[in-house]
């Protein structure tokens, strides 16, 4: 068991006294609070800071975190307040315990809101100060380190809490070491039979091809001795868990996995990594295309090493990674390896500076998350990244998730960018903006100042900072919109009281609300917009209760005076019911849907029949004479088959300006066939040009507009 006296003696190598005499004072300190305290597995509570600290020792870490691992359950176990702790080390210490603390009781069994939540608060403790993270990983891998005391189900339960959120944590902070054995450990406590299989059978393969990997080692160790380069070339053992995943995913037999060397070849310059690369490929022959160069394109988190693989001895693959003795120490270690290099601004460069931008980018995404289940699904996301990495048109490299489209990249250029979207060039080419984007292209985003994200956009889009941008925007535009039209149907309501919400008054109307509970005009606009509220109860609770009853008769009879003039402009709260395609020029009727607002039907609709003449359902509507945009229509075209005839209705529909949204054919018999077209027009005017140039197609037989379904 670890003593304070051989821990402190172990700080000596990279801390002074005086900073090692603090982290001593912070062990009696949590030794005196915890008195009395026992472990499951028997041993005194001190034990478990003593070893989380341990951890972040060989990390290197700073004597802050060390002293926050110490007391990282002083808060929560013993009663003593963050006050005291700051009292007596400090405002940086008390707030790194006080933001691990916080953390502690995370429960990750279902993906529940209060799952979410939790997940939302590790997130946020991380941007606050990293070292809260890291403190939290030491104290997790302590205890799955000693989960065999506990009983099954829970060990179940911690292990796939860790596989779920820890390791990609520590995975995004480049922590490979830590991380591995997080997952070895995880692994053995939910399949403990699996892992033994596994184990075993790693052993095995160890004997039998001791010979052959030593043979290779040394073959290349040679060679480099020969060019006079200097380097140690180590044997890299795959773990339990990365052999599992792959036999699982990769559905390959265990001989397949292992049927390969691994080697690390540390040299003592970015020079030097070069020259390896080009001795280990005149030594053996390399594998197309299984070369990465992680040094000039560094990972997200920071990770860097060259990537080959060779044709070994007796056509046996053999992997290497080329890197130098920081580089090894940032690939196991990842952010912690800053407190093993950093002096002053130093610590914000490399990977320290990537990892800031993803935490900023974390918090990005909080304040636009509507709750925290969307937060937590766009976090994971960017938690289990399979990297592509493009370049912007000044040659600048963005590192996006594997299948990110050009509206990813956009919004990875900054947010305003991704706003104003409206088309691509990849490699100096037009492209759709939902193309996946392959390693090594070049992207050039189009913007317009008008331009707004597309609600389409969320069917395609992968990194969580677009997805979270776009609909935060779609709701704010809904919201504007919504109050705009609320507006438009109170002001509307309120004319048969012979006023307007200008006369009535701001001051009067907030008085009124306030009676109602409502906390603001824009709330109260906003759900009559919806269809939330009726417009017609609505302007009766802003006007004096008295005479209410004759002013309802003056307001009901004025809903049939005025109707409601439809602009087409309006967005997304007034929308065309896609059983009648009403179109301008048609009668129409709107329908208040909750939660939609206006739905525009047709006035002969069937699907409105019964509810025609309900006031509280049924709005009258009219087309606005200076009506803008397209409306759809459904059209079905009966003729005779013949060779090019649905290339010779496209053609003439797109001579008239109209524009098909979707086509489809069926045949009716041996001569005849249907065409079902869903077609864009302005207004009917337009749409009779359109069934005018139709008719004059060769073969045609009827054209049929279809009004219900």
């Amino acid at each position: 068991m670890l003593t304070i006296n051989e821990f402190a003696s172990r700080l000596k190598s990279y801390l002074s006294t005086e900073q090692v005499n603090l982290v001593r004072r912070a062990y009696y300190f949590a030794e005196q609070a915890h008195d009395g305290q026992i472990r499951r597995s028997g041993e005194p509570y001190i034990t478990h800071p003593l070893e989380v600290a341990a951890i972040l020792a060989d990390m290197h870490m700073d004597h802050p975190s060390l002293m926050a691992a110490m007391l990282h359950d002083v808060i929560e176990d013993t009663g003593i307040e963050k006050q005291a702790i700051q009292k007596q080390f400090g405002e940086v210490v008390a707030n790194l315990v006080d933001g691990v603390s916080k953390l502690t009781h995370m429960h990750f069994e279902n993906k529940t809101l209060a799952q979410a939540e939790n997940f939302q608060k590790m997130a946020l403790a991380m941007a606050r100060d990293i070292r809260v993270i890291l403190v939290k990983l030491a104290d997790r891998l302590h205890n799955m380190r000693t989960l065999g005391v506990l009983r099954p189900e829970k060990r179940f339960r911690i292990a796939r809490e860790t596989l779920d959120i820890y390791v990609p944590i520590a995975n995004r902070l480049g922590m490979h070491t830590l991380r591995v054995e997080l997952e070895d450990l995880g692994f053995t406590a939910m399949y403990p039979m699996r892992s033994r299989l596994i184990r075993q059978a790693v052993q095995r393969a160890r004997k039998n091809r001791k010979d052959l990997v030593s043979q290779v080692q040394k073959a290349i160790a040679t060679r480099l001795e020969e060019e006079g380069l200097k380097g140690r070339v180590v044997g890299r053992e795959k773990h339990l868990y990365s052999i599992y995943r792959k036999m699982r995913n990769q559905r390959k037999s265990f001989s397949e996995i292992m049927d390969m060397f691994a080697f690390r070849i540390i040299v003592d310059s970015v020079d030097s990594s070069y020259r390896a690369l080009g001795i280990s490929h005149n030594l053996y022959k390399p594998i197309p295309g299984r070369f990465k160069d992680y040094i000039a394109i560094p990972k997200a988190n920071g990770y860097q090493s060259l990537h080959t693989t060779l044709f070994g001895m007796h056509g046996v693959p053999v992997e290497i990674q080329i890197r130098t003795q920081e580089m090894e120490d940032m690939a196991n270690n990842g952010i912690a390896a800053h407190w093993l290099y950093k002096s002053g601004e130093e610590a914000l460069s490399g990977s320290h500076a990537r990892t800031r931008q993803w935490l900023k980018g974390v918090l990005e995404l909080q304040r636009n998350a509507g709750d925290s289940l969307e937060f937590i699904e766009n976090v994971k996301i960017d938690l289990f990244p399979d990297e592509v990495y493009v370049f912007t048109p000044k040659g600048h490299i963005l590192e996006l998730p594997k299948g990110a489209t050009p509206v990813d990249f956009a919004y990875a250029v900054h947010t305003d960018v991704g706003n104003a979207c409206v088309a691509c060039r990849i490699d100096k080419k037009l492209a759709s903006l939902s193309q996946p984007l392959q390693s090594g292209q070049t992207v050039e985003i189009v913007t317009a100042s008008e331009a707004k994200p597309n609600a389409a956009w969320l069917n395609f889009v992968l990194t969580g900072k677009a997805r979270s941008n776009i609909r935060h925007l779609l709701k704010s535009q809904r919201r504007n919109e919504s109050i705009s039209l609320g507006k438009r149907l109170l002001n509307k309501a309120l004319i048969g009281f012979e006023t307007s919400l200008e006369l009535i008054g701001e001051k009067s109307i907030v008085q009124q609300l306030e009676q109602l509970g409502i906390n603001s005009l824009d709330d109260f606009l906003e759900d009559i917009g919806l269809g939330n509220r009726m417009a017609y109860i609505a302007a009766r609770m802003l006007i004096e209760p008295e005479d209410s009853s004759e002013k309802k008769s003056q307001l009901e009879s004025s809903k049939s005076e005025s109707p409601l003039s439809i602009r087409g402009t309006e967005g997304m709260v007034i929308s065309f019911a896609r059983c009648c395609y009403p179109i301008p020029g048609d009668p129409i009727v709107g329908h208040v849907s909750s939660g939609r607002g206006i739905v525009i039907h047709s006035d002969s609709c069937h699907n409105i029949a019964e509810i025609r003449h309900n006031p509280n359902k049924v709005l009258e509507v009219e087309w606005d004479k200076d009506v803008k945009g397209e409306f759809t229509v459904e059209l079905q075209v009966e003729l005779e088959h013949q060779r090019g005839m649905i290339a010779s209705i496209a053609t003439s529909i797109t001579a008239v300006e109209g524009n098909i949204e979707k086509i489809s054919m069926e045949e009716k018999d041996a001569r005849f066939c249907v065409v079902q077209l869903l077609v864009n027009v302005t207004d009917r005017l337009h749409l009779a040009r359109v069934i005018k140039r139709l008719r004059v197609i060769k073969g045609v037989h009827s054209i049929n507009r279809l009004r219900e379904i």
